[in-house]
């Protein structure tokens, strides 16, 4: 979810938070965090007053994208049969 939030360019922490409803503080910190040290993220800090620190995809992040896009057209293709599935599980 973090990939696709920065997938239209850098975002702040808080805009971040904000799309991920749901997720906290901690959980997205660590998040990025990790993503950082994977390559996926780059994490840059302004010398502001306060603080401003944007996160945004390397190019490495960004050859996630078509991953990504692959699995939500497979997604959709297959919902129909996921439903089926779940239906005929819930009714053993």
């Amino acid at each position: 979810m973090v990939v696709r939030c920065l997938a239209p360019g850098p975002r702040r922490f808080g805009e971040l938070r904000a799309l991920l409803r749901g997720v906290t503080s901690k959980v997205l910190s660590e998040t990025l965090r990790a993503m950082e040290r994977d390559g996926l993220v780059r994490r840059t800090a302004y010398p502001q007053h306060p603080p401003r620190v944007e996160y945004e995809l390397t190019p490495l992040g960004r050859s996630l994208l078509p991953l990504l896009d692959a699995a939500r057209a497979w997604y959709r293709e297959h919902l129909p049969e996921l439903r089926d599935a779940r239906r005929a599980y819930d009714a053993r």
